[in-house]
């Protein structure tokens, strides 16, 4: 046996910017006369699928009802498609990298048009 330590092999984890459409659902917390929410999640795996999967998984156990999901791919897809990335944002993504983990950077109840 050698005493040289093992090398940890790089993850293969990314993060992906995740917008989701969310139902309302008994028990979800949204305000009584929202007919749901949006909300943007910073979600980490080795593909854009398993991210999604995840996070729709934890969704659900947080009692919410999922919708639907778009995909904005990685920081360096969304650089690439041009979009501004505050430091910010960028902080919340490397949270959920090192820690493997679904970040829920914004949540906003959505609410019927009033009919005029």
């Amino acid at each position: 046996m050698s005493d040289t330590p093992k090398k940890k092999k790089p993850s293969r984890q990314k993060v992906y910017t995740l917008l989701i459409q969310v139902g309302r659902k008994d028990g979800d917390g949204l305000p009584a006369k929202a007919t749901g929410a949006a909300m943007i999640c910073y979600a980490s795996g080795v593909d854009e699928a398993e991210a999604v999967r995840e996070t729709v998984a934890i969704l659900k156990q947080a009692e919410l009802a999922p919708l639907d999901v778009t995909g904005y791919g990685t920081l360096e897809d969304r650089i690439e498609m041009g979009h501004d990335v505050p430091e910010e944002e960028r902080e919340l993504m490397a949270r959920a990298l090192a820690e493997n983990s679904v970040v829920v950077a914004q949540m906003d109840p959505l609410f019927d048009e009033p009919k005029t």
